[in-house]
């Protein structure tokens, strides 16, 4: 069975009239702050707010005393935060974020609503709302990140249940999830080519990166148990002349534990505004990711953004990545150390040579617009058939 996705021709791109009922909220249920890396979750929900006001409920914070944080993200999106008190157990954790949340729904009027999760955990204090539609965004697969609650397959078990539609962040998860429901469908990373493209118009050396010794290989994401540290350590040192420039959080590992060199260069976390800048003045980028369950099911969002920015970019082989850009001239997969050093250096030597004009004209449908543009329009074709069938 195909797999169907954004590209599907049997979903049209031109976006249909509005069914005739309409909710006018979208709420949603996320594990990742708004304000950590810009990806996913504010791609789509900006746009979702063009057409309902969102609201964004993160994952609590321990502080002294019960209250709810609302603050502004934009004109029609809201961040929601629960404070809870400290040492408190979960049943109470639970409980006080349902109190928390059913008084800020009465508070705000909200009744008809969508409900998009984000995280299936949610659950355990949200099962008791009753929405009008209830979407599934399956960005990762949560269960086999490092520190995840044993309850997430319990809970995600419920929420295929309870979901009317199934969105997947990638083709492997989709393989995963489509047994389970009978509407999933895959949206795997997606780009703001005109964003990431500046890159190409030789944008400014940033200041923290501009004493940096080229040639520059990048990565670009957040720094945790999916990256082969060892693979880094191994090509820093078996290249000291090449520099390896690493943007992003170091997340749910002992920085100690990053390799460390000359020629290996961690300049943190930037603001999504900030990227093109820092690809403008790479080389080649690098998906250097293990090959282990946390990354089973990944389907890199930086994959189409550093193509769009014009660099090469090698990766280890991980399966969205093999399967959906392997073909494409820029993109060299090694599986080991002798061979992604060997891609580097081939990709360092042709970059002139690829065919830029024909990745582009992929990359641009591969839109956040395009992606958004099918999610709507299934949400409405839900919401139209229960409205009808009433």
């Amino acid at each position: 069975m195909p797999v169907p996705n954004f590209h599907d021709p049997g979903v049209s791109e031109t976006p249909d009239v509005f069914a005739p009922h309409t909710v006018g909220d979208l709420v949603c249920f996320s594990h990742l702050r708004w304000d950590f890396v810009f990806q996913r979750p504010q791609h789509l929900l900006t746009r979702a707010s063009r057409r309902w006001r969102v609201w964004y409920v993160e994952e609590p914070v321990w502080c002294e005393t019960l209250r709810l944080e609302v603050r502004a993200a934009g004109d029609r999106i809201k961040v929601i935060v629960p404070h809870l008190p400290h040492g408190i157990d979960d049943r109470t954790a639970e409980r006080l974020q349902r109190q928390l949340i059913n008084q800020w729904m009465e508070r705000e009027r909200i009744s008809d609503f969508i409900a998009w999760y984000f995280t299936p955990m949610a659950l355990l204090y949200t099962e008791h709302l009753r929405p009008s539609l209830t979407v599934y965004d399956c960005m990762d697969e949560l269960s086999a990140f490092s520190g995840a609650s044993p309850l997430l397959l319990e809970q995600e078990q419920k929420l295929l249940k309870r979901a009317h539609l199934v969105y997947t962040g990638g083709h492997s998860l989709y393989e995963a999830k489509q047994p389970h429901h009978p509407h999933v469908f895959a949206f795997p990373s997606c780009i703001d080519f005109r964003h990431f493209a500046q890159s190409r118009d030789g944008l400014p050396d940033p200041l923290d990166q501009s004493a940096i010794p080229g040639p520059r290989i990048g990565f670009c994401g957040v720094i945790d148990e999916r990256l082969d540290l060892e693979l880094l350590k191994a090509l820093a040192e078996r290249r000291p002349d090449w520099h390896f420039v690493l943007l992003g959080p170091v997340v749910k590992i002992d920085p100690a534990a990053l390799p460390q060199g000359p020629n290996l260069h961690y300049l943190g976390m930037k603001n999504y505004n900030e990227l093109p800048a820092y690809f403008s003045n790479w080389q080649a980028a690098l998906l250097p990711f293990a090959l282990n369950e946390s990354t089973r099911y990944i389907s890199p969002t930086k994959t189409p953004e550093y193509l769009a920015a014009g660099l090469p970019v090698i990766s280890t082989p991980i399966r969205d990545v093999v399967r959906s850009y392997g073909g494409w001239g820029p993109v060299l997969i090694g599986n080991s150390v002798s061979a992604f050093e060997e891609a580097v250096e081939r990709s360092l030597a042709r970059r002139s040579e690829v065919d830029w004009a024909g990745v582009d004209k992929q990359l641009k449908t591969q839109s956040w617009d395009n992606a958004w543009q099918q999610m709507q329009r299934l949400i409405e074709a839900r919401l139209l058939n229960k409205f009808e069938n009433r």
